[in-house]
């Protein structure tokens, strides 16, 4: 059987759409074609890869063992193609580009300090950053839409079958406006937390874990009145217009305290945090761009760890 003869662009292209989307319908909505279009066209590769792909279940579809196995090959396929086809594009070769999905606990710190300094070094280059929830970014990162994930993941079920690179551990903090009344209420602060406001990452979070483990170590039952998001623009603001506490990992906010603008609560305990990291697809090559932002990543890692960060 010649396989690579039976094997089209658009059977990988939508076993890729139904392994991200985890829905027939959404990956018929994502490429434009009719829910039997998608189908048919993922009974086709079946049949000729002798395997089934899919499970279907109540939440959606999920990958069979065979569905994982093709999805290593499959993705690094694609990906390679649609990089070669760019790279003749308005001169698009002579400049290396690397794609990272970056948490918000990095976003603000690091990320612009590694972008600044790779241009410095490299004429041509282009950093194409992509935000959101980790379970998200990771599963970009599985099906190639990605290069590299940077955070806090390890404690998430998504990075199973990914590799992690430890580059820094972070604690979580807890910060108010500069003239907020706990910065003068002394030892009685620590009871008097639970009568303001909270922000706090999402339910569900890994790093909301980490929020949520600061009171309990703290043996304060935290307000009921919150604003959950995993928007450090949004929490920034809200926590400087109003008395609510920002339960934030210390890479969100320590430039803020360093420059005055938001003030930490010194608390009994420190929340150890989590492991931040580079989490990368084993079954895709990495770029040399790719490496290149690896290389500085961890130098500015290594200058944060060490306390020597601009």
């Amino acid at each position: 059987m010649n396989i690579d003869t039976r094997i089209k662009f658009r059977h990988l292209l939508c076993f890729l759409e139904i392994a991200r989307q985890r829905s027939f319908a959404k990956a018929a909505d994502a490429m434009a074609v009719s829910q039997p279009a998608i189908s048919k066209t993922l009974k086709e590769l079946e049949e000729i890869l002798e395997a089934s792909l899919f499970e279907r279940g109540k939440s959606g579809v999920s990958l069979t063992a065979a569905g994982v196995a093709f999805m290593r090959y499959a993705g690094p396929c694609v990906q390679a193609l649609r990089d070669g086809v760019n790279s003749l594009r308005d001169g698009e070769h002579e400049a290396g580009q690397v794609r990272v999905g970056v948490l918000s606990t990095v976003e603000s710190l690091l990320i612009p300090e590694v972008v600044g300094r790779l241009h410095q070094r490299h004429a041509a280059l282009v950093v194409s950053v992509a935000t959101g929830p980790g379970a998200y970014l990771l599963s970009q990162l599985r099906v190639g839409e990605l290069d590299l994930v940077i955070g806090r993941m390890t404690d998430s079920p998504d990075i199973q079958g990914l590799t992690f690179e430890h580059l820094y551990s972070e604690s979580m903090t807890l910060v108010v406006r500069p003239e907020h009344p706990l910065l003068a209420a002394g030892d009685d602060a620590l009871g008097r937390l639970g009568d303001y406001p909270l922000v706090l990452p999402t339910t569900g979070t890994t790093i909301r874990k980490h929020a949520d483990s600061l009171f309990v170590q703290c043996g304060v039952t935290p307000s009921r009145q919150r604003l959950e998001t995993l928007s450090p623009a949004l929490s920034r603001r809200y926590v400087l217009c109003s008395d609510a506490l920002w339960v934030a990992p210390q890479d969100s906010v320590c430039l803020d305290v360093r420059r005055g603008e938001l003030a930490e609560l010194q608390l009994p305990v420190r929340e150890p945090g989590g492991s931040v990291g580079i989490c990368r697809n084993s079954a895709l090559g990495l770029s040399l761009a790719g490496e290149r932002f690896c290389d500085v990543l961890r130098e500015v890692a290594q200058a944060y760890r060490e306390g020597d960060f601009p």
